[in-house]
């Protein structure tokens, strides 16, 4: 079995890869490598292309019956959530198009299984503590909005021509398998604490006044080697015939606040500074973490990982 990673040069993507080739399994890596590194991928195939361009669906299909593919785990896509409310048109080309012309390459050359990397922005701001699959997702940016309906793309496929597909919302992902698989964006609470105190500056907490335990938002950190691993269950699942569910929440069901993170990044680092305190943010919800309890019922996954190793690795990657 060939299986092909769209993005799989990227942060997440390449622990994937990385996790399929221990195993043994033949991997074709898409990647236009905007944000993906090709020396993550080992001595995978790297097919160089930009998904949304519609002269990507021959490729695609090109690269498919070359290398027997038999499944696709699709992560690349636009990713910032400031960038897509600035961007949205482009967005909506980048994310939606790109899995359009995936989906019709797959179709075109009858490959039916597909993961597809979704996200916890899907939701929105529910005003639950622990949020499930089956609440009514209400995204508030156009990010949110291109994986809300990568979700429906995937299920109108399933009805149409018979697409087995598994959506897997990520909740906060942090950490580093292998050092050299690291996070090189600063887009997240983890690499932006480390990036403010390298920097000899106080990180910046955004409302200390949330109805929470410090005050601080809390969400909820999953290690990204065990979302890798979340990926590879998936793709098992997809081979049964009997499949219950086509979306599941990936994360660990508890949650950290901020204050939290920034006290294991002093254990960790051994760095006693000092956190800058700001107004609240708007849209940031006071409490976000995942009910696992689909995931861990139906595929038999649970993270393994918590807040400490998450930041023992992002840091041991850098340092």
């Amino acid at each position: 079995m060939t299986v092909l990673v769209t993005g799989g040069a990227g942060y997440i993507g390449s622990h994937v890869v990385r996790l399929l080739q221990n195993r043994g399994e033949q991997v074709v890596v898409i990647d236009n490598l905007s944000n993906g590194i090709q020396e993550r991928i080992g001595d995978a195939k790297l097919v160089e292309i930009d998904l949304a361009a519609e002269a990507s669906v021959q490729t695609l299909k090109d690269t498919i019956k070359t290398h027997n593919v038999s499944a696709v785990i699709h992560f690349a896509a636009r990713k910032q959530v400031g960038e897509s409310v600035e961007r949205p048109e482009w967005y909506y080309q980048q994310n939606v198009g790109g899995l359009a012309n995936l989906l019709t390459a797959m179709r075109e050359t009858d490959v039916n299984r597909l993961v597809f990397s979704s996200s916890a922005a899907t939701y929105g701001m529910p005003d639950v503590p622990a949020v499930d699959e089956d609440i009514l997702c209400q995204p508030i940016n156009p990010y949110g909005e291109t994986k809300l309906i990568g979700e429906w793309m995937v299920a109108n496929a399933a009805r149409a021509w018979g697409l087995r597909g598994a959506n897997l919302r990520y909740f906060n992902v942090a950490g580093a398998g292998w050092p050299e698989l690291a996070d090189t964006a600063v887009a997240n609470l983890v690499p932006i604490v480390f990036a403010a105190i390298r920097a000899d500056q106080s990180p910046k907490v955004f409302g200390t006044d949330y109805a929470t335990a410090d005050g601080t938002c809390v969400r909820d950190y999953v290690h990204v080697l065990d979302l890798a691993e979340a990926h590879l269950s998936a793709l098992s699942y997809l081979d049964r015939d009997e499949r219950p569910h086509a979306t599941f929440n990936v994360g660990t069901g508890t949650g950290s606040s901020v204050f939290e993170v920034l006290e294991q990044v002093r254990k960790t680092t051994g760095i006693n500074f000092e956190a800058d305190l700001q107004p609240r943010r708007a849209g940031d919800p006071p409490f976000l973490a995942a009910d696992v309890s689909r995931i861990k019922t139906t595929l038999g996954w649970s993270a393994s990982r918590g807040l400490d190793e998450i930041i023992e690795s992002a840091w041991a990657a850098i340092s």
